[in-house]
């Protein structure tokens, strides 16, 4: 097993959005045209995997995926200590406006 990293990873997503372009039958300029993404810049991520968040996202809203991404990356606190935490949990879920970190 590969340790992932953000290089790997993206190489891993590119590669993933390239499979899917290629299995949906799409050429570059198709994918292009449809996701609103400058030909040149699908190029350039398929060939080096750089890409701003904002295309990225555009391609796979036409690939197919946005949902899953944005599902993927959505806060879970499953660390209860009793059932009591559990039903308190589900009862009343507030959404942090600020972060408490630096």
């Amino acid at each position: 097993m590969l340790f992932l990293n953000p290089t790997l990873a993206q190489k891993t997503l590119r590669d993933h959005l390239v499979a899917k372009r290629l299995a949906q039958g799409l050429t570059q300029r198709g994918l292009a045209i449809r996701s609103g993404v400058n030909l040149h810049t699908l190029r350039k991520f398929e060939q080096e995997a750089s890409i701003s968040l904002d295309s990225f996202l555009k391609i796979l809203m036409i690939l197919g995926g946005l949902q899953e991404i944005v599902d993927a990356v959505e806060p879970h606190d499953d660390n209860f200590r009793s059932i009591e935490e559990v039903l308190k949990s589900t009862e009343s879920r507030k959404t942090r406006k600020r972060g408490w970190r630096t």
